[in-house]
């Protein structure tokens, strides 16, 4: 444990060290500034006092993002409107039904491309096409479509979540499903299996450690294109919504607190897809 420990802790401390160093230089011109207006010179420390405690600051240092996340999870009601919790439950509702339809649209994509070879000649090069539109062209589209079919709220953002989530499931698990070799494959027919039976017992079971790697990339995936769902809809609620109203009035530290919180959300989904993958595979007998 503290073999893994201590390059964690090493490579935060850079972080964090590199973070408030950065914020000094960006911030530094505004605090000139101030000085030259007010006829005064700056001391070194005075400098550093200042650039770390703008309130419109270039880059926030970490403890004013820490902060404003303190306000906005602890001593905000979860209900209010400024409460960061309340704006990640209503990304994470987007996040988790764009995942699960990405999930089971990509693993029957998978199947079909597996077994029928009509599918993969013709339909894989279009998933792969599919991914080279950015997402930003795409989500505007989206919306205007599925709102002029009188579909709006929630499901909007998860098909944008389902756009970007499908793609590494449908190439986790045809690379897991093809896994198994020949000598696998020939014993299965030694046996008489069908081919349900042989994808049941067989390729099923060995595709699963690259579903759960799939399932991770799709989960982090999923959350970004939540996020984006919510920028061309001029949202009110949702980490997106934050980010955008945060732009608009230059709160550059509820930008950051927002982006905080969506990577310590997305780290905690990917943790639960991890432990959801050791209990099987551990259960399945894969390690």
């Amino acid at each position: 444990m503290r073999q893994a420990f201590v390059p964690v802790l090493t490579v935060v401390v850079a972080i964090f060290a590199i973070w408030y160093v950065a914020a000094i230089f960006l911030n530094s011109a505004w605090a000139y500034d101030k000085a030259k207006r007010a006829d005064v010179t700056l001391s070194t420390s005075q400098l550093i006092s200042d650039t770390w405690s703008q309130d419109k600051p270039k880059l926030p240092a970490p403890h004013q993002v820490g902060r404003e996340i303190w306000k906005t999870t602890v001593e905000k009601k979860i209900t209010s409107k400024r409460s960061l919790i309340y704006h990640s439950w209503i990304t994470l509702s987007a996040t988790l039904l764009g995942f699960a339809m990405g999930t089971v649209f990509g693993t029957l994509l998978a199947v079909g491309i597996v077994y029928n070879r009509t599918m993969d000649m013709s339909v894989m090069p279009w998933v792969i096409t599919s991914q080279t539109i950015p997402i930003l062209a795409v989500a505007p589209m989206i919306i205007v479509v599925l709102n002029a079919v009188g579909i709006s709220g929630l499901l909007p953002k998860a098909m944008i979540s389902m756009y970007l989530s499908f793609f590494p499931v449908v190439v986790g698990m045809v690379k897991g499903l093809r896994s198994p070799d020949l000598m696998q494959l020939d014993q299965m027919r030694t046996w008489n299996a069908s081919s349900a039976q042989t994808f049941w017992r067989l390729r099923l079971p060995s595709s699963m450690p690259y579903f759960f790697t799939s399932l991770k990339i799709a989960m982090a995936a999923s959350l970004v294109g939540a996020i984006v769902g919510e920028l061309p809809t001029g949202a009110v609620a949702g980490l997106g919504a934050r980010l955008l109203a945060g732009s608009y009035y230059g709160q550059t530290i509820q930008i950051w607190s927002a982006l905080i919180m969506a990577a310590a959300l997305a780290a905690s989904l990917v943790a639960i897809i991890g432990v959801v993958q050791r209990v099987m595979l551990r259960r399945m007998g894969m390690s």
